[in-house]
């Protein structure tokens, strides 16, 4: 019963965007650090370790004024990278090229203009894995509205 209130409110708090096939995005009514927490601890409660945080909006906001740009881009963005020894494996017994796909990467992100909302979007793995990834990484980066 608890999961099923969750997935509803999951369901009212999120909203998909139209997004291209390589990529999913999703915005909810959650405050970014909450949301970035949740997906931090969505990947680690999976038993998963996080590689690299990367801060990306502000390091668009610092150099942005050397690269003569003033438009803000991102209020916070970060990218959360990890990994899966399994699931990696998997997928490069598959096919050796599909180290391209690693790591496995989630961004977190809010837009000037869109106060109350964050954004969640991760590259849409290929057909050929999309079994092997898809449903791990869809699992996490719904954590960000719970």
């Amino acid at each position: 019963m608890l999961r099923l209130l969750m997935l509803f409110a999951l369901l009212l708090g999120s909203a998909a965007a139209p997004a291209g096939d390589w990529q999913v995005r999703e915005k909810f009514a959650t405050p970014f650090a909450d949301a970035r927490d949740a997906i931090v601890m969505g990947i680690e409660s999976r038993g998963l370790v996080i590689n690299y945080t990367s801060h990306i909006g502000e390091m668009l906001q610092r150099t942005g004024a050397d690269l003569g740009a003033s438009k803000r881009i991102f209020v916070q963005a970060e990218i959360v990278e990890f990994c899966s020894a399994k699931l990696s494996r998997q997928m490069m017994e598959a096919d050796p090229h599909n180290i391209v796909l690693c790591p496995f990467a989630i961004s977190i992100y809010t837009l000037p203009g869109e106060p109350g909302v964050t954004w969640v979007a991760y590259r849409r793995p290929p057909p050929a894995v999309a079994a092997i990834v898809g449903p791990l990484l869809a699992d996490i980066a719904a954590e960000a509205g719970r």
